[in-house]
């Protein structure tokens, strides 16, 4: 305890208003006592927003080099790593598709969805968020176990005709086949 001007003051009040005045001078600027505003960000060298971008008559982004490009596939299996699988009785009702334009395409048995893909390189594989309708299917949940995949995915292997996509984490493994 300390003993000034005949007030008592104690350590903790006086470190309490020691931080309080140290954080009205951090948020104070020289010039007067004016709140300090965040700097301006720097131009960025990366495209501007432009009135083209939004324009649907601008030319189309560069296709995207992939060997996934413009390929057609059902799913045969997801496969978890706590060994739990689900096959779909019809392959064909559980389709992906990928476009040239970096848009999927997939059928989720009585749904559709779309979304965007990416592959920054050989094996690499991402989506986008997938926007889908919503019927209510008949099909024990593999429709919504499907779909909810995709934004896991992070990788992707093409052997003997077909394609394994691979989600984070090793958590699971779906299996297509081409599509017809």
């Amino acid at each position: 305890m300390m003993t000034t001007n005949r007030r008592t003051v104690t350590i903790p009040t006086l470190l309490a208003a020691l931080l309080a005045a140290l954080m009205l001078a951090a948020c104070s600027d020289q010039s007067g006592g004016e709140t300090a505003s965040a700097p301006e960000p720097e131009a960025s060298p990366v495209a501007e927003a432009t009135p083209e971008a939004d324009d649907p008559m601008a030319p189309e982004a560069p296709p995207i080099d992939s060997e996934l490009v413009a390929t057609n596939w059902e799913l045969l299996q997801i496969q978890s790593m706590d060994d739990s699988s689900w096959a779909p009785e019809d392959p064909s009702r559980y389709t992906l598709s990928f476009g040239e334009d970096g848009m999927a395409s997939m059928q989720l048995d009585c749904n559709r969805g779309a979304g965007k893909w990416e592959s920054a390189g050989p094996g690499q594989l991402t989506f986008g968020p997938i926007a889908g309708t919503r019927a209510l299917c008949q099909d024990d949940g593999l429709s919504e176990r499907y779909a909810a995949q995709f934004q896991w995915v992070r990788t992707y292997v093409l052997r003997d005709g077909h394609l394994y996509l691979a989600t984070m984490a090793d958590g699971a493994i779906l299996e297509f086949q081409p599509a017809e």
